[in-house]
């Protein structure tokens, strides 16, 4: 079973960080005694950007993306009964299915629009780059906040088959319930505000909050690869 790393004086507050960068710049604290210098972040876009190159240049570690997204609803793009990787792999909400009755098709067809949105934003984000070597390595996996997080047990997945060395789940803000489903998959899961109540929002975490552009999640990758070229 992993070890969650938390901030106390954070537990069950809301608004507790300004914006996304300062939410990174304090987790990467928390980082630096279980990161090595073998490691690397990859965040998921769009909110985990922001987050991950402020760990990243903190650390002086490489950065990159992890691809996944949540599968949404054909009738609600806004809610999701799972999630998929870039590359296939993927976690059903299984209660979420059956209530809704979508049939095995209609599954798999959404699951195919997702991943076509996901090759869009590796051409758009990386331009196609081959997906970085993390065999062995201490993979760091950042998002801006863990809800239900179908999301992140997706990218875990996907890092599993690649045999790293240890897997970090570092996030400002997570719920129990995801906390729950992902803490026995990881090594360690730092989640400097953990909230035990329902109902949970990952936005309440942020004084300033807003959906990013991929032009913003543009602005960032371009600060990460100067951060990267310093690096090498």
């Amino acid at each position: 079973m992993g070890k969650l790393i938390e901030d106390k004086t954070l537990h069950n507050k809301v608004y507790v960080f300004e914006d996304r960068e300062e939410a990174g710049d304090k987790l990467s604290e928390f980082l630096k005694s279980i990161a090595d210098k073998n490691s690397i972040v990859l965040a998921i876009p769009s909110g985990g950007v922001p987050v991950g190159v402020k760990i990243a240049k903190k650390l002086n570690i490489p950065f990159d993306l992890l691809l996944v997204k949540k599968i949404t609803y054909p009738w609600n793009t806004e809610a999701g009964f799972g999630a998929v990787s870039i590359e296939g792999d993927y976690v059903l909400n299984e209660e979420a299915v059956k209530y809704s009755g979508l049939t095995e098709d209609t599954i798999n067809s959404q699951k195919e629009k997702t991943i076509q949105i996901l090759k869009h934003r590796d051409k758009t984000f990386r331009n196609n780059r081959p997906i970085p070597h993390i065999t062995g390595k201490t993979v760091i996996l950042v998002d801006d906040g863990l809800a239900s997080g179908y999301t992140m047990l997706t990218a875990i997945k996907m890092v599993k088959r690649k045999k790293p060395k240890k897997i970090i789940v570092a996030v400002p803000t997570c719920s129990k319930s995801a906390i729950d489903s992902l803490l026995n998959e990881v090594d360690y899961i730092v989640c400097l505000n953990y909230r035990d109540f329902y109902p949970y929002a990952v936005a309440d975490a942020y004084r300033n909050w807003y959906d990013l552009s991929d032009e913003d999640v543009l602005y960032y990758l371009k600060k990460a690869e100067e951060e990267d070229d310093k690096i090498s």
